[in-house]
Order: C-alpha cells, then structure tokens, then sequence
C-alpha cells in the first residue's frame, strides 16, 4: 500500500495534472476548486491509515479472492480479535495493474467515534484517476459530522 501511494505521489508530481476537487461537509454545499498544482502527497495523505502492510499486522487479516472476467478482487477482512483501525481493504486488479481499492477505517473509544471509507480509482496504465473520502466523527455531547471528499485527476 506504501509503495503504490508513493509511486502515485511521485508520478503525479512529475506530470503534473490538475485535481478537481469537491468537499462536502455536514450536509451543506458543495465547494468545489480546481487546484492547478495540488500538493499529491498531502491530497493522499489520509489514504496512507489504509496500510495493512506492516510486519506487526501478519495474520491479522483474512484474505478471499475472486476472479471475474480478467478481474481479481483480494479482499483482507480484519479478524475479530485484532485491534487495528482497518477493517476492510478490498484490491481489484487486472493482471498486475491495480484498478479500485477501498477500505474502511474506524475508530471507537469511550469519548470519541470516527468511521471512514476510502476509495481510489486507476486507468488501464495504474495512474490514479479519481479519489474518495466518506466519513463520519461522534465526540460525546456532541453532533455528528459528516463529510465527503473527492477528486478527480484531470490529465
């Protein structure tokens, strides 16, 4: 997961394509910019929570695949006895190119909740073509807050 944020961050920096970039929060409006020089290792730094790559978590998720129509889905389920924030990491791949991947993150403790689904879409060549952030955070005595972000990466 590191090594293809990393070389995502880096292949955009190098081209440098325009995100398009719409932000939602508690239900208002939409804001929308069109950031000509975005910051890509900011812009997918949240995605980076996602790693389940990491010597500490072997065994700590269960992995299914399924084939369909040249397409591979690897899905990782966290096992219930593992205390990590990654519950779900999902990677579709056609061939060795990675194409979607979502995960689900949540938080809880006594004071504070904090759920978050990820999503990143890739081309045919693996270069990221869209992103999505939906989440929702629950401090004790206070309301929730929704938000949603996405972008698009416009070549």
């Amino acid at each position: 997961m590191v090594g293809l944020l990393d070389a995502q961050v880096k292949q955009l920096q190098q081209q440098g394509p325009i995100l398009q970039k719409r932000v939602v929060l508690r239900n208002n409006q939409p804001e929308t910019s069109r950031l000509t020089a975005p910051n890509w290792a900011n812009e997918l730094q949240l995605f980076y929570q996602a790693d389940i790559n990491k010597p500490a978590l072997r065994g700590a998720y269960q992995e299914s695949a399924t084939d369909s129509a040249g397409l591979t889905r690897r899905i990782f389920r966290r096992r219930p006895e593992v205390d990590h924030p990654v519950t779900e990491l999902t990677v579709l791949q056609a061939g060795p190119v990675v194409r979607e991947l979502t995960a689900t993150v949540s938080q809880d403790n006594p004071l504070f909740f904090s759920g978050k689904q990820f999503r990143m879409r890739f081309g045919t060549d693996g270069s990221l073509s869209s992103y999505e952030v939906r989440g929702q955070q629950k401090l004790v005595a206070f309301d929730t807050t929704r938000y949603l972000a996405n972008g698009q990466v416009v070549r």
